[in-house]
């Protein structure tokens, strides 16, 4: 009874094909999240993996935002022990057979040298499956895991989580836990293992100008008539200019801190195949490229659409929109963005434009050296040998703040797949040397939770 041994068996169950025959019959449930099969992937597939092969009680929770059901599971082995809650989810995106390259089926596991072609490969069913495989070889190998063990999975992630945080407040003391360990999104490049703590929040909203029904011809009409689009884009310039920087106080970020500073580091953004040149001079000034997407915030004009912009016509229009996003870090308050823009467009004469702001998924983000940090670090390292990267948080959002902020939670992600996984496009796919070092780092990493962690080391 090992470490070793537990990573070996973890190792086994790769290169025998019994973690591939999993992931392809999970991938063959056509789990779109707006689709049918979410509730028999969680009763037929999740349920009997999870009560036969780690001996949990496991059940399905409606869940009350709508048709996207919830698997609890549970196995307790005892008061004195540590509880680590691990979340997954089983929605994918559209399947979109008709845009895959000829021999793939998003819905059938096809290999491809070191490529598993399949929707939900890399996101996030090839990613949970890793995570309860090496909680089965940690069983296997211990007799018990060492720890009691919570799981969570939902079905709407790729449509916002609805419902998860009000689940996860009703099921407090049900899903309670000293950490969250999950896995979701990108490695920070394939070669290198990464941690990261929260993500950016992202808030939607729509600046709208609407002063009259329908269009006018600009030669009667032209000099006298106010033009939507121009009052829009000069009020747009008031918000962010012409290289990307937020000129509105209160939406940008006091500070990075210092521990988050030191972690970006060593982090690069990009330089992968297929991966856009990255402008140097856009954005805040004075920041490396991994601070402006990890550590500061950003204003992003999405959509921007007056008249028919497909086939323009002579005529002044009588309204246009702009499309937005705020991804936002901590410190920020998203809950002000509404009477922040209103606030700021009066100030600067264009009472006109109309602000409607969408729902938030706040920024999150566990302290760099909360010694949850330190452990998981440390355990990667000694899987690998390899110097892991630490992200405080991603540049993208997942709905970390139903584990951060409703229950409370030091949150830990390890990422399964990588940059150019093709996720949420055709041709996804799991990068099999990835998935095999993360069965690896997460037989260990388990391991290690039921022999030495911060929760064991703090009076209970």
């Amino acid at each position: 009874m090992s470490r070793a041994a537990a990573i070996e068996h973890a190792t086994e169950h790769f290169d025998s094909g019994q973690f591939l025959a999993d992931l392809g019959r999970r991938v063959a449930f056509a789990t779109e999240s707006r689709g049918g099969a979410l509730r028999s992937y969680l009763t037929d597939e999740l349920t009997p993996a999870l009560t036969d092969r780690l001996g949990c009680r496991a059940r399905v929770v409606d869940n009350p935002a709508g048709d996207h059901p919830l698997l609890v599971a549970t196995r307790h082995e005892g008061d004195e022990r540590p509880t680590v809650l691990v979340y997954g989810h089983g929605d994918v995106v559209r399947g979109e057979p008709e845009r895959w390259r000829p021999g793939l089926d998003p819905w059938q596991v096809v290999v491809d040298g070191d490529r598993w072609y399949g929707r939900g490969t890399a996101d996030n069913k090839g990613q949970h499956t890793i995570n309860f495989a090496a909680l089965e070889q940690v069983l296997r190998v211990r007799g018990r895991l060492g720890f009691n063990l919570k799981v969570l999975v939902e079905t709407g992630e790729e449509v916002g989580s609805p419902g998860l945080r009000t689940v996860c407040a009703r099921l407090r003391d049900e899903l309670a836990a000293d950490v969250l360990i999950a896995s979701d999104g990108p490695r920070v490049a394939a070669h290198r293992p990464t941690l990261f703590l929260g993500s950016r929040g992202s808030t939607p909203f729509t600046l709208r100008v609407d002063l009259r029904e329908g269009s006018h011809h600009s030669g009667n009409w032209g000099g006298v008539l106010r033009n939507p689009a121009t009052v829009l884009a000069a009020a747009l310039a008031t918000l962010v200019d012409a290289r990307g920087r937020i000129l509105v106080p209160d939406l940008r970020p006091r500070e990075i801190p210092a521990n988050v500073r030191d972690a970006l580091r060593d982090i690069a953004v990009g330089g992968g195949p297929g991966d856009p040149s990255v402008d140097d001079d856009w954005g805040e000034p004075g920041l490396t490229p991994a601070e402006r997407v990890v550590g500061w915030n950003s204003l992003e004009v999405l959509s921007l659409a007056a008249g028919n912009p497909d086939a323009p016509v002579n005529a002044i229009p009588g309204s246009a929109h702009a499309h937005c996003q705020l991804r936002s870090v901590v410190g920020t308050d998203v809950d002000r963005l509404g009477d922040v823009l209103r606030e700021h467009l009066d100030e600067h004469g264009f009472p006109v434009v109309d602000v409607e702001v969408g729902p938030t998924m706040p920024p999150t983000r566990t302290d760099p050296d909360d010694p949850w940090v330190r452990w998981a670090l440390d355990s990667i390292g000694r899987t690998t040998g390899a110097d892991p990267a630490l992200l405080p948080n991603l540049g993208g959002s997942i709905p970390n703040h139903a584990f951060a902020d409703e229950l409370g939670l030091c949150t830990l992600w390890i990422p399964h797949s990588y940059p150019a996984c093709s996720q949420h496009a055709p041709d996804e796919h799991l990068l099999a040397p990835v998935a095999r070092e993360g069965l690896r780092i997460m037989a260990g990493l388990f391991w290690d939770l039921g022999e030495n962690s911060p929760a064991r080391r703090r009076p209970r």
